[in-house]
């Protein structure tokens, strides 16, 4: 099972540790595309404060993440999973699960980025700003700039199990599984049982929970199918239907009645 997440707008400090190694990052057939966006946005950032601000949508009060653009290739690095915050990764919460949980998360979990393109939680970053929205002056709008290099490297890393898709839409845009790999693909929309609404905090958190649930569990379902019933099993409230035609991804619903 490879499970596709979207990072978090927010993201812990890089700390003191030692500073990032490109090479050492899974999915070396990305590093090209990887190095052109760090070096446009370490140049950007360190050469023009209000450009780089305005490039990456920061208001006045994140000023500050500008300059930590600016020393990415010195700053200190972390395991990803430490690195990202937010609803999702809070509820989904690494640091508690337990040896063999982690071991899972390490195998089957993808975090997608604007920066990065793709990065497993143990890979080692710092922190950063740049989402996916991003347009840069020279290498134009991130999402269209990671379409090819995603295409030849993901399809290998998905393995031939379930790819579970729960990333936003700015992050799908990057890559979007086809085919036999689309087949095996499986998106999720979290809805309010009540009211039959998408909630943004309700449905990344229950997200996260569902991830940790998986893991804690050591299910390992190996179509959307298997992940459906595995998902009832554990608890869920789950709608859905076989696509209408071959290629295309299954859409499950997932139904909580209280949000929070």
């Amino acid at each position: 099972m490879l499970v596709l997440l979207p990072p978090s707008e927010g993201k812990a400090s890089s700390g003191r540790g030692a500073p990032l190694k490109p090479e050492s990052l899974s999915l070396p057939g990305l590093a090209p595309a990887r190095e052109a966006v760090l070096a446009e946005l370490v140049e950007l950032c360190a050469a023009d404060e209000e450009k780089a601000r305005e490039v990456l949508g920061l208001s006045e009060g994140l000023r500050g993440e500008v300059a930590k653009n600016a020393g990415l290739r010195t700053a200190g690095a972390r395991p990803a999973g430490e690195i990202y915050t937010g609803v999702l990764y809070d509820a989904l919460d690494l640091a508690s699960l337990d040896a063999a949980a982690k071991k899972r998360a390490a195998r089957s979990l993808l975090v997608f980025s604007g920066l990065w393109g793709a990065v497993r939680v143990t890979d080692r970053i710092p922190s950063y700003r740049c989402s996916m929205g991003v347009r840069l002056p020279g290498l134009g709008a991130l999402a269209g700039h990671w379409r090819a290099p995603m295409a030849e490297v993901l399809p290998e890393a998905a393995g031939r199990g379930l790819v579970l898709d729960l990333r936003s839409a700015a992050y799908a845009a990057a890559w979007k599984p086809k085919g036999e790999v689309a087949g095996r693909t499986a998106t999720v929309r979290v809805l309010h049982a009540p009211t039959r609404k998408v909630v943004s905090h309700f449905n990344k958190a229950t997200k996260g929970r569902i991830v940790r649930s998986l893991l804690s569990a050591g299910t390992a379902p190996k179509d959307p199918a298997e992940l459906v019933a595995a998902l009832r099993d554990l608890g869920y409230v789950v709608e859905a239907e076989a696509p209408g035609r071959a290629g295309r991804p299954w859409a499950l619903d997932v139904l909580v009645e209280e949000v929070h």
